[in-house]
């Protein structure tokens, strides 16, 4: 069956840098589209970065652009979200998304990023 397992989560300072890593399994990689979502405390799930299937086209939050890239191995069925310049509200729990060819959406477990000093 399709599992998403994420990994790279943890506590970091303000100004540093984490990279989130997310293996992918039982499904086609590269035919599925890749996001990353978080959800901080209180708050709604939110899209942070998107890739295509080949990896041509990304797509970011505004808030989080210039800052953190997504990325995809489709040999290593794994997508990556390098992120730098972490701010406090960047604290939630992370989390891999695979969207299906016929739009049905999996999801990873998740990983927690906390930022604080």
């Amino acid at each position: 069956q399709v599992q998403l397992v994420e990994s790279g989560g943890g506590l970091v300072q303000p100004g540093g840098s984490l990279r989130l890593s997310c293996a992918a399994s039982g499904f086609t990689f590269s035919n599925y589209v890749m996001s990353w979502y978080r959800q901080a405390v209180g708050k709604e799930r939110e899209l942070v970065a998107y890739i295509s299937r080949a990896g041509g086209t990304t797509i970011y939050a505004e808030s989080v652009k210039g800052r953190f890239t997504i990325s995809r191995d489709n040999a290593k069925n794994t997508v990556s979200l390098q992120m730098s310049s972490l701010k406090p509200e960047d604290t939630a729990v992370y989390f891999c998304a695979a969207r299906s060819p016929l739009g049905y959406d999996y999801w990873g477990q998740g990983t927690q990023v906390t930022v604080s000093s």
